[in-house]
């Protein structure tokens, strides 16, 4: 794995208006750095700001104050319009809802995003054909939805996170929903495909075993990163 930070987080801070006058800090101060093809958890408690972070780094939310560079760009410098092209091409996203439109298939659903981003139709259908099938979802390109199992619906939705090859592929709690079977599977088929494909995969998860074979645990605790450890015993690619 090539020594590069693809993401620096500088003295983020993020903070909520609760009515008029109140302000509610959930973020105090965050300061990382992500090296490309590392795969990171972050832990803790409920309420600790994980999701938040992630957010952050996907550029889905602006932080109230700090810095966060991808690839030495400070994103949150450029106006909405800009930042909507910069998370489309950077980032792909998998959250524990798996968001996926009922009335395409997992085909067309795993192509969306690359339809959005103007990409050709027949690449991008071969593209999307390789990741479900990478993802063992070979029988299941035509089915919809409503006819996959959650853990095949998950996938699906790690397939479409990857389509347009994201920089960082971010994981909110992916297998929250599912049985421990269905959860190990998904995992696998996540640590897999982000080795497969060379990519930065930052995970939020209250599961331990999950987060014992990332590469290193960040954890949160009252909005500051209480301690960032690497995980000897992890798969490094």
């Amino acid at each position: 794995m090539e020594n590069h930070p693809i993401l620096r987080v500088k003295n983020v801070h993020k903070s909520y208006r609760m009515g008029r006058t109140d302000i509610l800090p959930v973020l105090k101060g965050i300061d990382m750095e992500v090296q490309e093809g590392e795969i990171i958890a972050v832990v803790g408690p409920s309420g600790v700001g994980k999701s938040t972070l992630l957010h952050i780094i996907g550029i889905l939310d602006r932080p109230t104050t700090g810095q966060v560079e991808i690839d030495g760009q400070d994103v949150f410098s450029y106006d909405d319009n800009k930042l909507a092209q910069i998370r489309n091409k950077t980032a792909g996203f998998v959250f524990q809802a798996h968001h996926l439109l009922p009335e395409f298939s997992a085909l067309e659903n795993v192509m969306m995003p690359g339809l959005i981003a103007g990409h050709g139709k027949a690449e991008l259908c071969g593209e999307a054909v390789k990741l479900l099938q990478e993802a063992g979802l070979k029988q299941r390109l035509e089915h919809r939805p409503k006819e996959l199992s959650g853990g095949e619906q998950q996938r699906v939705a790690v397939a479409r996170a990857l389509i347009n090859r994201p920089r960082l592929l971010l994981a909110d709690e992916p297998s929250g929903n599912l049985d421990m079977k269905t959860a190990e599977a998904l995992h696998a088929t996540l640590w897999n495909l982000s080795r497969e494909h060379r990519q930065t995969l930052i995970i939020v998860t209250h599961n331990h075993d999950l987060a014992a074979r990332a590469d290193r645990v960040i954890e949160l605790f009252d909005g500051r990163i209480k301690r960032s450890l690497r995980n000897h015993t992890s798969s490094m690619a």
